[in-house]
Order: C-alpha cells, then sequence, then structure tokens
C-alpha cells in the first residue's frame, strides 16, 4: 500500500499550486490532509476512485483534515468520542486489518499559551491510539507538530522554549513511542537529518532550516513490513512537505 500525508495549509490555495498533478501521479491507496482550512461545499474535493471524508472546524478558514481512500472503509469516526471535532483534528477509517488514523494535532501557540490544551489533547490521543491498537494494527500519520529529537530540528538549542520542540512536547511523542509505535522515517532512516516544514521567513526552506512535523507512526507489529517511509521535499504548494510511506498489507 501506498500512503500520502500531507499539511496543505489551506487545501483551496494548494489546489492552484499544483495539488491535482500531484495527487494524480502518486496514485496513493490513502491520501490524507491536514489543515484543509475550509468547509463543505467552499471547493470540489471529490476525486475518481477515492472515497473521502472530511472534518472541518467550526471556525471558518482553520484547522480540518481530510483522507481519501481508494478502500471503502468498514467505518469511519471522527474526534475522539466526539471530542476534538469542534477543531476538526482526527479522522479514523476502520479497514480488514488496520485502523487509518489521520491527525493535526494542535499547535501550542505563541508564548505556549495552548500548551496545556496540548499536553490533554497528546494523553487523550495516546490513549485513543492504545485502545486501537489493541484490536488490530495501527497506522497514524499527519501533523504531529513536534521535532521529537535534535536531529529533526535545524537549530535545536535556540527553539528549547518555542512551541514544537518544548520539553514537554518532546516527552510526550516518547512516551507515545514507548507505548508500541514506531516513527517509520526514524527507524528506516536512523542518522537522516531532513525536514518536513519551514517558516516562510527568512528563506527558511531555501537555506533548508526546518523541522521534521509530519509523521508516520505505526504500531509495532508493522514494522517489519515497512518497504520505504520518506518525505517528498521536491514538492511545493505549502509550508510543509507530504509525506509517503509504503507497507505491505
Amino acid at each position: 500500500m501506498k500512503l500520502i500525508s500531507w499539511n496543505v495549509n489551506g487545501l483551496r490555495a494548494v489546489m492552484a499550486k499544483g495539488f491535482d498533478e500531484f495527487f494524480k501521479n502518486e496514485d496513493a491507496d490513502i491520501f490524507c490532509i491536514q489543515e484543509t482550512k475550509m468547509q463543505e461545499g467552499q471547493a470540489e474535493i471529490s476525486k475518481d476512485g477515492y472515497y473521502h471524508y472530511m472534518s472541518s472546524a467550526i471556525k471558518k478558514g482553520y484547522s480540518g483534515t481530510l483522507v481519501y481512500s481508494k478502500i471503502k472503509p468498514q467505518s469511519v469516526a471522527f474526534g475522539i468520542d466526539e471530542k476534538y471535532n469542534d477543531e476538526g483534528r482526527i479522522i479514523t477509517l476502520e479497514f480488514e486489518d488496520f485502523y487509518f488514523v489521520c491527525c493535526y494535532v494542535p499547535n501550542s501557540g505563541e508564548g505556549l499559551k495552548r500548551l496545556d490544551f496540548r499536553m490533554e489533547f497528546e494523553d487523550d490521543i495516546r490513549q485513543y491510539l492504545c485502545n486501537l491498537s489493541s484490536k488490530k494494527s495501527v497506522i497514524y500519520t499527519g501533523d504531529l507538530n513536534v521535532a521529537h529529537c535534535e536531529i529533526d530540528i535545524k537549530n535545536p538549542k535556540s527553539n528549547e522554549k518555542n512551541a514544537g520542540y518544548t520539553i514537554e512536547e518532546r516527552t510526550k511523542m516518547t512516551i507515545l513511542l514507548n507505548s508500541g509505535f514506531v516513527d517509520s522515517f526514524r527507524f528506516l532512516n536512523p542518522q537522516k537529518q531532513e525536514f518536513s516544514w519551514w517558516s516562510y521567513r527568512f528563506n527558511a526552506r531555501a537555506n533548508n532550516v526546518g523541522w521534521r512535523l509530519d509523521y508516520f507512526l505505526i504500531s509495532e507489529d508493522l514494522k517489519e513490513k515497512l518497504l520505504s517511509s520518506e518525505i517528498k521535499t521536491q514538492i511545493f504548494g505549502s509550508d510543509h512537505a507530504p509525506i509517503k510511506l509504503e507497507i505491505d498489507l
């Protein structure tokens, strides 16, 4: 199976920047999106050959997730027991052999004003994923809004108190991984420094001053089925690059 995840930073905007061509060329089995920044009906989102499921934030132009799948899921769930649906952050597709969870993790914000909310979210999503993995395999993907280790960020020391690289956020990622999940990119590329997000300021992308914020995490039982996990750094249109997972399912 070929899986793609991309924080598009506004789906309508990226549609004018080659999104449809990339979608078609990749021909993924599942393609999921974070930060759609739109409501149902604001743009044509259907794709031939795909089922699609969308979760929008109540606040217009904010957050939102969308999943396309060639395979019809057995069930679809939004949020965690309906929690977090007001920001459209989580979509879960259940298939015969695995759960696929697309997530846009909340940013802790300027001055870490949402750090407490973020910590609650991390605890909730970890419990949710662990509950799912007790039933069948899990693939968890999206913009997880954390650079886990020093290798995952260009300038670790100067960012230690900034959202996305606080010790609190990084520790929550460590706890999640220690709960039975594998960072597919780092598992296959233990020493590779590559980023998936760059600020629009200071020519950050041109200078490759970035962060790895986007992940495919898989339950431990799937790690021997991994074929590849990569960041499509050559694809533009957003401040994030798409990420791609190939797995033998």
